[in-house]
């Protein structure tokens, strides 16, 4: 479970009621909160995986991936995903139009050196950065060559995709705060609140910013514990 709750202002086909970003359920899941939590009235009945436990990644049943977008091509952008895609709600370069969308980030007037540097110096936990330039075929900055830093997961187990993107969004705009700037509302959209995009702006730590969230992550664990169909 990472990221804050979902506040009701900020509800859209995005986000429709009050989930973190990373709620870790399965769809099956979700649909028992939405009836027995939030009582959507329906005749639901969910058909159990079998072998399939909580702690098992995509890579480890044997299946093949399918992608669930032409945008999200293999697990790896899955596992970047619940964080990258708050770049969407910013002017720079989330990597559509690129063979890695949402596993690298960019825009022509990064330093991307800078980044990559200052981002490893923090020790985000299982990820190191790499420098790199991509022109995007689509969507923003399509043509243009893009400075930026890829992501690289090593340990996804531990990975905390919403806090790095945090991390990175402080640094953007430490270092080019003329250059940087948000897209709005889509951001507060895509973030759930208004209040994480303030608190960046108010140059308020990353740490302080996730501690915020504990007391709303922690009632939503309760629900999300008592619909759950797999350990």
């Amino acid at each position: 479970v990472e990221g804050p709750i979902m506040e009701p202002p900020f509800e859209s086909f995005i986000g429709c009621g009050p989930l973190p970003l990373r709620h870790g359920l399965t769809i099956g899941e979700l649909a028992r909160l939405f009836t027995t939590i939030w009582e959507v009235r329906c005749d639901l009945t969910v058909v159990p995986c079998q072998g399939w436990q909580r702690d098992m990644w995509h890579d480890e049943t044997g299946l093949v991936w399918v992608p669930p977008s032409p945008s999200m091509p293999k697990l790896e952008t899955a596992v970047c995903y619940p964080g990258t895609c708050l770049i969407e709600g910013t002017n720079l370069s989330e990597g559509r139009g690129t063979a890695v969308p949402f596993e690298q980030i960019g825009a022509p007037w990064l330093d991307a050196v800078w980044l990559a540097q200052t981002l490893n110096s923090q020790n985000c936990p299982g990820v190191v950065f790499r420098p790199t330039h991509f022109q995007p075929t689509d969507s923003k900055w399509c043509g243009q060559m893009c400075r930026g830093v890829q992501l690289h997961v090593t340990d996804r187990a531990v990975f905390r995709p919403v806090m790095t993107v945090l991390a990175l969004l402080t640094a953007v705009q430490t270092r080019h705060p003329d250059e940087f700037s948000w897209r709005l509302p889509h951001f507060d959209r895509l973030m759930g609140t208004n209040q994480v995009r303030q608190q960046l702006e108010e140059k308020e730590p990353v740490g302080d910013i996730i501690g915020r969230w504990a007391k709303g992550q922690h009632a939503f664990d309760t629900h999300r514990r008592a619909v759950m169909l797999y350990q």
